[in-house]
């Protein structure tokens, strides 16, 4: 499925976004040129999810432009870039539905969306579950779930909203892994979270925001060793960001 051109770089150029008058963002840029992981940090109320969400189009910025280096991140009809959300939305139907109702909504025949469903069940070790009701799965194994079918797309870009915030420690680090080897693959990671030890596992970057701004943009061991803003300083010290 994988199509040769990038969909990268994925460039921020000065974006605002107001709802009702309040700016929920402003003034941000940045460019995302290499494949890694990026984390979003900051406080609650930061834009970290506002963010997420104008990079994978379910936004549109009030000002400024979201800009994908390869035709608005579409290669050949299909959206190369997906989004997986702290609470799974899943379909009334069965594990394996799920993989392959969103296969059929992107343009895949039934025999090329059932190898792939199966490949992702399998990639996932979701095989034992493939006939049940996606909805009465465990919390994480629904987050595995909705992971494999982010996958099964074949994304270049993944974008993640604290995917595990709501989950145990033994299944955050299952879902640890499972990101580390997407990364493996070459897929680039953008994720938000709260947790300060994930994102010192994981991060390769770190993009800190506060109050709706990019205030950080730095490699991920050097926002940690000697972060530059005293909103960083605050943040990784545990006190209130203001």
């Amino acid at each position: 499925m994988r199509a040769a051109a990038s969909i990268l770089p994925l460039a921020f150029d000065r974006v605002d976004l107001a709802v009702d008058g309040r700016r929920l963002v402003a003034d941000l840029s940045f460019a995302l040129a290499a494949h890694g992981t990026t984390v979003l940090l900051g406080p609650n109320g930061a834009g970290k999810s506002v963010l997420l969400r104008l990079a994978h189009g379910l936004l549109a910025p009030t000002a400024g432009a979201v800009r994908w280096g390869g035709d608005g991140g579409r290669i050949a009809g299909t959206k190369r870039h997906a989004m997986v959300f702290q609470k799974p939305v899943m379909l009334a139907r069965s594990a394996r539905a799920n993989l392959t109702h969103a296969l059929a909504a992107a343009g895949l025949g039934w025999s090329a969306r059932r190898a792939r469903a199966d490949a992702a069940l399998a990639r996932f070790d979701l095989g034992a579950l493939a006939e049940r009701p996606a909805r009465l799965l465990s919390g994480g194994e629904q987050q595995r779930l909705a992971i494999a079918r982010a996958w099964a797309l074949d994304p270049e870009v993944l974008f993640l909203d604290e995917p595990t915030s709501q989950l145990d420690p033994h299944v955050t680090r299952v879902i640890e892994e499972m990101l580390r080897g997407l990364a493996a693959e070459g897929r680039t990671l953008v994720m938000a979270t709260h947790d300060l030890g994930q994102a010192r596992r994981l991060a390769d970057r770190i993009l800190f925001l506060a109050a709706g701004r990019l205030v950080e943009d730095a490699p991920a061991a050097a926002f940690f060793h000697e972060p530059s803003s005293r909103e960083a300083v605050a943040f990784l010290a545990g006190d209130l960001v203001v």
